[in-house]
């Protein structure tokens, strides 16, 4: 694929998985949640200049800063999500303000680490983005994932759901 079709790639998935942070979403922690990052790295991990051959080191190591950077920015977009249960079991996400901080921090490493390679002339290809946006979802949706399975036993526990004799049964906050 040339750079520019992995250009647009990235910027269309970032844009989709930005706006619809902000939407409550269902999670479905039996669903294939790492399907869409196995996509991506697959598409990342194809084409053949992700490392440059001229400086095999320098590259290797801002590849995997940016994998780092990427995972990173997973569990915190992760962990300033506010995840709910509904009273029928259904488990909802949405993130909050402080998502949007993760993100530009997030995005602000990331040209952090190109101009650093730049200013070193390592050649970076749109692939180690694209791999890093992998490791973003791929961190983000299991550790959804694995806290809407940590709550789902005080939903099923019997509680009313937002009985006020009693702490909130579904609810988690950030």
């Amino acid at each position: 694929m040339s750079g520019l079709v992995d250009a647009l790639v990235i910027v269309v998935v970032a844009v989709l998985v930005i706006a619809r942070q902000f939407r409550a979403a269902p999670i479905d922690g039996e669903r294939r949640w790492w399907l869409l990052s196995a996509i991506l790295a697959v598409v990342a991990l194809r084409e053949p200049g992700i490392l440059d051959d001229r400086h095999h080191t320098a590259s290797a190591l801002l590849l995997g800063a940016e994998l780092l950077v990427g995972m990173a920015t997973g569990a915190g977009w992760a962990w300033t999500t506010r995840i709910w249960a509904e009273p029928d079991g259904a488990m909802w996400s949405k993130s909050s303000t402080a998502s949007v901080a993760v993100w530009v921090v997030g995005i602000g490493l990331r040209v952090g680490l190109f101009a650093l390679g730049a200013a070193v002339g390592v050649h970076q290809d749109s692939s180690a983005v694209l791999l890093g946006l992998a490791g973003t979802l791929l961190v983000r949706a299991g550790i959804l994932a694995w806290r809407g399975r940590l709550l789902l036993p005080a939903v099923n526990s019997g509680r009313p759901y937002g009985d006020s004799t009693s702490a909130p049964a579904g609810k988690e906050r950030v």
